[in-house]
């Protein structure tokens, strides 16, 4: 049966700060509903709510005409109500089977005294399956990749027997493959009475997977209508509450120095990269485009020193240099923002404070650290880079996932780099904040950076670089100029089919 579920002047504070102010809306029962909004709009709270991980501050939630509030997401899933989160929430040392299973382990024997091990694992083994992971199912969650951690949330997820699905940005680490096996779970999910909310930023997939959208904007409901009713424009018209121009800036023309900023030249890194060679100078954009698995991000935490080389240079404004660590690379003015946001990118359970100076405490260490110094940068880079917070005085844990994304920027940046790359810079970001980070890669192009962006979203590339690079099976194909970029051209290069 599937469940109704309706918000009444639903509201959320986490201190002072109220991030939820009212919220009213049904949910279409047995259908697909697009929830979208801004970053800090309010739309994983609300879900949190639902799915029992926090407490509504006021209103009511109705679950089948009755006001219900959950006191854990183990309630909510006992009712049926499952969220896959946008961040995850895997145990990394723990295997996949273990993860699938944890808190709901199956029994066997008197008393159901022992772990049913081998049943887990055939019910695992369906359920990586049926998502598309080829994964063995006794492989530790920290072995896999991010895209291969995703399939493993959605996998746990099914495992739940939901009749309320929730999946927040659950497309962002998936390739194309990946991405409509998940899209045909989604249908037969519908199919079978499920009611399913699907939280993205990708606006192509909302108004290709949904039956209606409802926009949340400020923490509150703006809209809510027909998927069918709306093009994409006015989806992202209401998400940011003004008529949004062009989502790329105009490329400059970047100047012809003489001296690449960054040169690598046969560098290998074992298992991912084999003998690539590139260039990036001065004002520069230079994309990195691939498929999961490509050996993208790898090779450059080889160049960080995060990886172990077994080949090849890397000069840096014309001088070869060793890197054997990460504060060697950025020491060079060299850094690198992690695609794994709350892994790698962030220290999320420290201050926004912390986070900004830790590459960079020399700078605030006189030799004691000074923290009114350093509160000062904070408050002059929530103002630069547009990051959403009620207070300086919270732990990064605190923000929306594009705020988080803003701090991460921030924090790479701070040391005065030279050469940046961006490993997926708007991965989980709304359109609003990906226009303001598209802004700031341009003006720090423009400041004379040389800036490489590794993504997976192709029209990011085309829309932003002047030259891209393709890798698939961790080498080199082609390096296309700005003249050549087209979603056919990189694919066939990704694919081997050019």
């Amino acid at each position: 049966m599937s469940l109704q579920i309706e918000f009444r002047g639903t509201t959320k504070s986490f201190g002072p700060v109220q991030v939820l102010h009212g919220v009213d809306f049904a949910l279409p029962t047995g259908q697909v509903l697009g929830l979208l909004g801004e970053n800090g709009a309010g739309k994983s709270t609300l879900m949190k709510i639902l799915a029992g991980f926090e407490q509504a501050s006021g209103g009511t939630v109705l679950l089948n005409g009755q006001p219900q509030a959950f006191a854990s997401s183990r309630d909510a899933e006992a009712q049926g109500i499952v969220l896959i989160h946008q961040e995850f929430s895997l145990a990394e040392d723990l295997t996949i089977v273990q993860n699938l299973f944890l808190g709901h382990e199956k029994k066997r024997g008197w008393g159901g005294l022992l772990l049913d091990e081998e049943t887990m694992r055939e019910e695992a083994q369906r359920a990586i399956a049926q998502v598309g992971l080829t994964a063995d199912v006794n492989t530790r969650v920290k072995d896999l990749i991010v895209a291969e951690k995703q399939l493993v949330e959605i996998a746990r997820a099914l495992l739940r027997k939901a009749r309320l699905l929730i999946m927040d940005e659950p497309t962002a680490t998936l390739t194309p493959t990946e991405t409509e096996r998940l899209f045909g779970l989604m249908r037969q999910l519908k199919s079978e009475g499920v009611t399913l909310v699907y939280i993205s930023h990708k606006l192509d997939e909302v108004e290709r997977m949904t039956d209606q959208v409802v926009v949340m904007r400020d923490g509150r409901c703006v809209a809510q209508q027909p998927t069918a009713s709306l093009n994409r424009q006015q989806m992202a018209n209401l998400m940011v509450g003004r008529e949004l121009a062009d989502l790329y800036p105009p490329k400059a023309t970047p100047p012809t120095a003489a001296t690449p900023a960054l040169r690598v030249q046969g560098l290998s890194v074992p298992g991912w990269a084999q003998d690539v060679s590139f260039e990036v100078r001065p004002g520069e954009i230079l994309g990195f485009a691939g498929l999961v698995g490509a050996g993208r991000t790898e090779l450059f935490e080889g160049i960080m020193g995060l990886r172990r080389c077994s080949a090849g240079t890397v000069e840096l404004q014309g001088r070869p240099q060793t890197i054997r660590h990460p504060r060697d690379a950025v020491r060079l003015g060299l850094t690198y923002l992690s695609e794994d946001r709350k892994g790698k990118g962030l220290h999320v359970n420290f201050g926004l404070r912390e986070n900004l100076t830790l590459m960079a405490l020399e700078r605030y260490a006189t030799p004691l650290l000074q923290p009114a110094q350093e509160h000062q940068a904070l408050a002059h880079a929530v103002d630069e880079f547009g990051i959403r917070t009620g207070s300086l005085h919270i732990k990064a844990s605190s923000l929306s996932g594009g705020n988080q994304q803003k701090v991460a920027l921030a924090k790479v940046l701070h040391p005065g780099p030279r050469v940046v790359v961006l490993d997926e810079p708007t991965r989980g970001v709304d359109v609003g904040a990906k226009r303001d980070i598209y802004l700031l890669i341009q003006k720090l192009a423009s400041q004379g950076l040389a800036v490489i962006i590794v993504s997976s979203e192709l029209m990011e590339l085309i829309g932003l670089c002047h030259r891209v690079a393709v890798m698939r099976a961790g080498r080199l194909q082609t390096v296309l100029k700005s003249q050549q970029l087209t979603e056919e051209e990189l694919i066939a290069h990704a694919t081997g089919t050019h």
